[in-house]
Parts: structure tokens; sequence; C-alpha cells
């Protein structure tokens, strides 16, 4: 050091005649009030601090002298010159998450620790996020040597008790507080302050990547901040971070939910699951073997090494340099891949020797995700394709934990029959008028067109083969569309197409390339998985489809709503049209006092929402392609019957042979004629009441009239049933919808 200081003129000043040479200087006696001082002198200063400053260390240290309340560092090391340089010249130093409330709270506090002698340990983690050339944020954490600083009170500063320096201590939070106690102004820090800055990139990266990894589902802007943090740690500028599942039933990558947030590079650009050889080249057989990372340094020399390799050209033409894949493993099975790819050559398996620091939690976040994902598609399979309605869920966790030994019973008992006792049932429906007939015009319409486009394409054909046979084939099929549709005809004409007609048409295309185009046109005009005419059908089921959501939804909706006044069960069905099953009575939810009052709110409410139902389908109807009408049915049943969950056909019946009459009753009405006559007792425009109890006419009667004075129903026809199959003396109340109306009103009605 002596050496070099007597070779440089800059430092050759000896410790006396600095001293003697600051006497010239008033403002290093009596503070420097103006940073320009430093500029004018910084020979002198620095020959001041250069005790504090080893040129020997200039290279390696990030250091710096800085001034209370000035964004300025004076006396920079040569690394943190070269840092802030690469850092570019808009960069500003601030401190991260130091907003100026906070930062006049901390200096308060260093008054409480230097002035009061309050042992306040007031050293936080202080970071600054610098930007290196090739923008990649690197975070520097930074220390404070406070010794060359003293804090001295002002005129008009407050003197504090022992009281309020007890109420400072418990409201950091409190700014406002803080500057009435410390007023601007009434104090002075004088003095400077060493800092040392550590590089602590990785550390804080990590520290960020557990932030982000916490709110992983919630984070709309989670990829470009995951990609950020992993670009700290790894030091690549244009690192992206990506994940792709594997299906091991049949060993192949494949898209999940998880890729809603985050990309899959392996299957980038497929619309389709990735091929299975994919999991059979050598490189990820050793990934799933090993269950350890590795590393692609260069792409395209490996694609050159391999042509033959989809992996390695599938990343070539998507322009990517060099990969890490690391396995996230759970119960020693793998569940998927994390990907980090680069467009430079940039990550090799020095650099990925990094994953290990990450990897512990990037496992934690894809166990934790893929627990949510079996959760919520648990909860989709109970709510959309079980019958455990919420309103009798209560008794089957009941006995879920009695079986697992929640009370303290012993473990694994068998199971119990889950039944729900003395249940009043009510049954409804609205039923797609004449479907079968509209299926069957459909499909004959379309048979129709296809065997015509067909007789157009052999007159178009010239060949040496004798289509005579097969002509008169076609034209026996066109005589039998002609007829009425019988069971059989549709796979008749079906068979005749597909096992006779197209292999005979693609043999007179191989054989003479001059009909390519009158072959291709006519399979343009068919569907492309039925290889059929599917026009009428296509509308026909697309109408059906559209009708059941519309009519499910109502039904659905409302059916949450009435829940709320007695708990009651629920199941509906989507056939040709929406049938539902309900049952109300106090064994559903034994906590709450039933009364008969909420039987018949619930009749008044199923009779509004299939009126709602009709009102609001005469609507819907108009926009269909296929028009179809509906009709409504509603089945009164008032004796009290049982139903038992059957575990083998996970669903809810009628137990006991008793209560089958109620099952037999609901699939025999349907179609039931009125007594005497050929007439259909359900009929579009109006809903028909089945009962059997002079008690249960009355009550309807009243309920009708409730509608009738709301302008919803007219008129009412009182009627008999044909006597069916072991059920007699069934009669009906049919009334007209009045299509006029307004919404339904579903207030809740006391004392029908």
């Amino acid at each position: 050091m002596e050496a070099e200081a007597s070779d440089n003129p800059e430092y050759a000043l000896s410790h006396q005649r600095i001293l003697d040479k600051t006497k010239e200087f008033h403002e290093l006696l009596h503070g420097i009030t103006n940073l320009d001082f430093f500029e004018k002198n910084e020979i002198l200063m620095k020959e001041l601090l250069r005790d504090l400053f080893p040129p020997m260390l200039t290279e390696n240290e990030i250091k710096a002298v800085s001034f209370p309340f000035y964004n300025f560092f004076f006396n920079p090391t040569k690394r943190f010159e070269t840092i802030i340089k690469k850092a570019g010249d808009n960069f500003d130093m601030i401190i991260k998450d130091m907003d100026p409330h906070r930062f006049y709270v901390m200096s308060c506090c260093i008054i409480l620790n230097d002035f009061y002698d309050i042992p306040l340990n007031v050293s936080m983690p202080f970071i600054f996020d610098i930007p290196n050339e090739d923008g990649v944020i690197k975070h520097y954490r930074f220390l404070t040597n406070a010794d060359f600083m003293d804090v001295n009170p002002l005129e008009n500063f407050k003197r504090l008790t022992a009281e309020e320096i007890s109420e400072l201590l418990d409201n950091f939070e409190d700014y406002e507080l803080w500057k009435e106690k410390f007023p601007p102004e009434s104090w002075e820090l004088k003095g400077f302050a060493v800092v040392n800055f550590f590089d602590a990139t990785t550390e804080i990266a990590i520290s960020n990547l557990k932030s982000k990894l916490i709110n992983l589902e919630d984070d709309k802007n989670l990829k470009p901040e995951l990609n950020k943090v992993f670009r700290s740690i790894f030091q690549v500028s244009d690192l992206e971070v990506g994940f792709t599942s594997i299906n091991h039933d049949e060993n192949k990558f494949v898209r999940s939910p998880i890729n809603g947030v985050i990309d899959s590079f392996i299957l980038l650009g497929n619309s389709q699951d990735c091929k299975n050889e994919l999991l059979c080249e050598k490189n990820f057989n050793t990934l799933v073997e090993s269950k350890k990372f590795f590393s692609i340094s260069d792409i395209e020399r490996t694609y050159k090494e391999f042509p033959d390799s989809q992996m390695a050209k599938h990343f070539y033409e998507a322009g990517i340099k060099s990969a890490i894949f690391a396995p996230i493993i759970k119960n020693k099975k793998i569940l998927g891949i994390i990907e980090l790819i680069s467009r430079k050559k940039m990550l090799n398996s020095i650099n990925a020797q990094k994953m290990e620091i990450v990897m512990p939690y990037l496992e934690d976040t894809m166990d934790r995700l893929y627990d949510g994902i079996e959760t919520r598609v648990q909860a989709i399979i109970q709510r959309e394709y079980t019958s455990i309605h919420p309103s009798v869920y209560w008794k089957f966790r009941q006995e879920a934990e009695r079986h697992i030994g929640f009370y303290r019973e012993e473990f694994d008992l068998p199971y119990r029959k889950i039944t729900f006792e003395n249940l009043t049932p009510l049954f409804g429906q609205t039923d797609i008028r004449n479907s079968s007939v509209s299926r069957n015009l459909a499909i004959k319409k379309d048979l129709e067109i296809n065997l015509m486009l067909i007789s157009d394409v052999f007159k178009n054909l010239i060949s040496d083969n004798d289509l005579t046979e097969i002509n008169e084939e076609l034209i026996r099929f066109q005589k039998l569309l002609s007829k009425d549709l019988r069971a059989d005809t549709e796979s008749q004409v079906q068979n005749f197409i597909h096992q006779k007609v197209h292999p005979l048409l693609e043999s007179i295309k191989l054989q003479n390339v001059n009909y390519n185009q009158i072959v291709t046109d006519y399979h343009k005009q068919l569907d492309s998985k039925t290889d059929l005419v599917y026009n009428f059908r296509k509308k026909f089921d697309d109408s059906l489809s559209s009708i059941n959501k519309f009519l499910a939804d109502i039904l659905d909706k409302r059916q949450e709503e009435q829940q709320h006044r007695f708990p009651f069960y629920y199941e509906r069905f989507k056939t040709d049209g929406v049938e539902h099953n309900m049952y109300i009575g106090s064994s559903i939810e034994p906590d709450l006092t039933y009364d008969p009052i909420f039987l018949r709110n619930l009749r008044l409410w199923q009779l509004r929402v299939i009126c709602e139902s009709e009102l609001q389908y005469k609507k819907y109807k108009e926009t269909l392609d296929y028009s179809l009408d509906v009709s409504s049915l509603i089945l009164v049943y008032s004796t009290p019957i049982s139903i038992r969950f059957r575990m083998d056909e996970k669903r809810f019946d009628v137990d006991g042979s008793y209560n089958a009459r109620y099952e037999m009753i609901k699939k025999r009405i349907d179609k039931s004629l009125v007594k005497n006559s050929v007439e259909r007792i359900t009929q579009p425009g109006k809903i028909s009441i089945i009962y059997s109890q002079d008690r249960e006419r009355e009550e309807y009667l009243k309920l009708i009239k409730i509608l009738q004075d709301q302008n919803v129903l007219s008129t009412i026809e009182e009627l008999e049933v044909e006597d069916l199959q072991g059920i007699n003396g069934l009669r009906a109340l049919r009334v007209a919808v009045n299509y006029e109306a307004e919404d339904v009103d579903y207030q809740f009605v006391e004392g029908i």
C-alpha cells in the first residue's frame, strides 16, 4: 500500500499534511452543507477516507460513503462503480419497500436509540434492486456503519416522557403520531455513514419465489413474475419457466390445469397431447428413472447429432437454444417436469445445480396444487355426477366419520344403510312433445339426402365397374325411406353406405384419378365423425340438448333458493326433457322443526317453477334451429315413503315393495290417456296435475287459484286417467298456461 501511495501523487500527502490541509476548509470543522464540496475537493476527501477504503480491495468490495437524507454516494469502490454503470443512466438508487413514512419512523428510532438510550435493534435488511447490463435484476443487501454520525436536538425539539415513548413503541405504523412526537426540523443528523453492499440475489430471489408460489393460483401476473425471479437466480435474461404433466397410464406428456398459469414448452404449439415417443428417449428415461434434473446446453448441436429425436427437433424449431428439466416427485411418482428454457446458450449442467436450492419449494407447491386440483375434481364429481345432494350430505359425512373412527369406535366398521323415512315425494317433468317422431323425421331427412348425394355421384362416374347391382340397392333403400321409418331402417341404410358405397368410391378413386374431385366433393358434405349426412339430426340433437340445459338451469337455480325455507332432497334427470324428484320431511333435517306448511309451500313452489319453465321456454323456442313443443306434468302423492341410498348404483331409490308403487305410477303416467279417449293426458300449453285423493284435489285447486289471481294460469279441466296396469282411479287437473303473463311471483306464502 505504501509503495502504491508513493507512486501515485494523489495519495502522496502524509497524514500530518492532510490534517494541516483540512484546517484550510471551514466546512471540515463546522459541517458540509453543499454536496458540490466533494466534487471540488475529491482528492483530499478520498485521502481522508483512505483507511476506510483500502485500494487493494476496491475491485472486491461494494462500498461507498453515504449521507443522511441524501440519495448520494461518495468514493465508491471500483466494483460499486461498475455495478452502477451496468445498471444504465436512468437507474436511481432507491431502497426497496422504503416509503417516505417508513423512512421517517426509522430515523426517529435512531434518535430513540442514541439520545434516549432505548435499546432498539433498528437494523433492517435494506435491499437495493439493481439491474445488470442484460436487464436481469440483482438484489443487494447493505449494512451501514454509523459510527461517524451524531444525533442532535434543535431548538424546537420536544423531550419525550416515558409514557410517550411507550406509546410510540406500540404504534410503529401510526406515522402521524411519530410526526407529532418528533416534529419536522426538530432534530439533525450530522456526519456520514459507510455502507457495505453484499450480493444477496439468490437468497432474496428464493424468498420472492416462496412468496409467489404461495399465491400461485390467484396471481394473474404470476408467469412474468416467476420468470423474473428465476432470471435473478440463474442470471439469464430471457429465461422462462414451464411445467408439463405426465400421464403414467398412457406414458405421455399431457396438459393440466396448472398450464393455465404456467406454460408447457414440451407441448408448445401442439393442440393435442404430445406423442408417446417423447418419454421413450434416452434423456427422459434417465429423468424418470433417476428422478434428477438434467440439462441440454446446446439444443442445436443435439439436434444435429440426433436428427431423429422428436424432442430435439421440437425445441430447435421453437428457437430454444438451451434447457434444464427437473422432475416433480410425490410418493416416489413423477407428477410432471419443471422446464427452464432460454433462447441463448446460457443453461448448462453447471448452473443447473441451482435447482437443488429451489426444488423443495417447487415440489411443495406442485404437491399443493395437485391436491387442490384433486379436491376440486372430487367436488365437481360430487356436484355434477352423483346423487349426493347438499340437503343429505350431512348423513353421508356422519357415516363416513363413523367408519374411519372419528367417534372413537373401532376402525373400518361395516357400512350401514343410509335411509330417510317418512318423506313426502314430489315429482314433476317438462317433457319434449313427440320427440321420438321428430328424431325419426330428422334421421329420415338426412338419410334421404345422403342417398340422393350418392345417386348424383354415381351419375357422374363413368367406370368400367358395373354399378347396376348397387344402383338397384340404392333405389330400393330410397323407396324404403319414402315410407315410415321402421326400427331397423336406419341401421340398414347406414350399413349400406359404410360397407358398400364408401369402399366402392374409394376403389374407383384409386383406379382413376379423374374421379378424385367427385368423390372428394361428396365426402365434404358428410359429417367428419359419422361419415354420413348429419344436418337435420344435428339440429335436432343440438336443440334437444339446449332445451334440456335451459329447463334444468331454471330448476337448479330455483331449488337452491327454495332450500332456505326448509331443506329438501332434490334430483333431476335429463332425458327428452327434464324430470325432477323431491322429498321433504323431518328426517332430512332432524335439527329443525318440520311443519306441513313447508310441504304446501314446496308444492306451490313446484307449480310456479313449472309455470316459469313453460313461460320462459315459449320465448326460448324461437331461438332454436329445430322447433319442439313441451308439455308439463306434476304427480301428487301424499302417502309418506322411505328412500335408501343404493351403494351398488350410487343413487337413491324408494325403499321397500310398498313404496315401489310410487315409482310404478311415475313411469306409467307419462304417456297415459284421458279415460275413454285417445287423447294424451299431457298437452302442450297446459300443466297436468295427476292425483288420487279428494284432499289432494282441494289443495291444488287452492294453489292454482293463487296463480290464476296472478294471471299465470287460466282455465281448468277435470279429467279421469285411463286405468294403467295395476293402477286404477287416478284423476287429473289440467290447467292452461297464460303465455301473456309477466314473471312468476316467488314470494313465500303462509297458511295456504
